[in-house]
């Protein structure tokens, strides 16, 4: 039987979780080059190694695979249910793409496009991250769990959340984001004990690490990027207002910028993370409800999902 640590917290009193915003059409001109993936492209990442982009979509739900430097679609890989999240385990893949009406996480190799059997985590699999140490923990949203895995088994499951959302790992840590407590738990990934948790604002959604050791959180609700150290208790050290609902959230550790889409707004807001309070340094207009993007490491090609309009916006660092 897989050890379960934790008890469900009651939810009643809980707020609602918070919803990316509805942007209006764009009606200007953006930057870069638009590439149709098909309805409602939401979960984006990107390899810098295999040059590769993988993109989820839906009617039918597929994961999308487009070179990083053309921007060509190589080919479409079927997935047994939809797709709102995506992670690289390692540089060189696979894809984590945990399937929420599946219940399952599904791993997808790079550049092959192979699909690895699935594995059931819970219900409705939001995120999954993996860990340095090649632990996967996996965001069950619905049923109120994190799964851990190591390799295809399950290990471990957490029970101590009410609505498990966005995941991010840094060094032996893992943080995730409780979209109805609006928190922040941290998870030892070796010991696999819970660290401890903090307030994350008033309606935190995803979550990144960066290369200094802290996590991001886009607070959705508050209209706020938070920036977090984890260790040896998570509190926050920073933050930066952002008005328009930010909710999609990429991080270039090449160039220590932090991209961060605003949902209601069509914009993409990028900062300096040399410090722990995030500097603006660039505002670019996107596509219609840009909820997800991802960046490449090597070039800062930003890649922004176009909800709405069924595109990627492909947008070079010096557009």
């Amino acid at each position: 039987m897989v050890p379960t640590v934790g008890n469900r917290p009651p939810a009643d009193e809980l707020p609602p979780p918070a919803e990316p915003q509805s942007a209006p059409p764009q009606t200007g001109p953006v930057p870069g080059r638009i590439v149709a993936v098909g309805a409602a492209p939401e979960g984006v990442v990107v390899d810098a190694a295999t040059r590769m982009v993988a993109v989820a979509k839906r009617d039918p739900n597929e994961l999308v695979l487009l070179s990083a430097d053309t921007g060509e679609v190589a080919q479409r890989v079927p997935l047994p249910g939809f797709v709102r999240h995506l992670q690289l385990a390692d540089p060189g893949g696979p894809v984590l793409v945990p399937v929420e009406s599946a219940n399952a996480l599904v791993r997808v190799e790079l550049p092959s496009g192979l699909a690895l059997p699935q594995v059931v985590t819970g219900v409705v699999p939001h995120d999954a991250a993996q860990a340095a140490n090649g632990t996967v923990f996996v965001a069950n949203e619905h049923g109120g769990t994190v799964s851990v895995l190591r390799g295809i088994e399950v290990v471990k499951v957490f029970a101590d959340s009410v609505q498990p959302a966005g995941l991010a790992s840094v060094g032996q840590s893992m943080g995730l984001i409780d979209v109805r407590k609006n928190d922040l738990t941290i998870y030892d990934t070796a010991d696999l004990n819970i660290v401890g948790s903090t307030p994350a604002g008033q309606g935190p959604t995803h979550l990144v690490a960066d290369k200094h050791g802290r996590l991001i959180a886009t607070d959705t609700r508050g209209n706020a990027v938070r920036v977090f150290e984890p260790l040896p208790t998570p509190h926050q050290v920073g933050e930066v207002a952002q008005p328009g609902g930010p909710y999609g959230i990429a991080y270039d550790p090449t160039r220590d910028l932090l991209w961060v889409a605003s949902s209601g707004t069509n914009e993409v807001v990028g900062y300096d993370m040399s410090q722990p309070t995030p500097r603006e340094v660039r505002r670019l207009p996107t596509v219609q409800n840009p909820y997800t993007l991802g960046v490449d490491a090597n070039t800062g090609r930003l890649f922004i999902a176009g909800v709405t309009g069924g595109v990627l916006q492909v947008v070079d660092p010096q557009s």
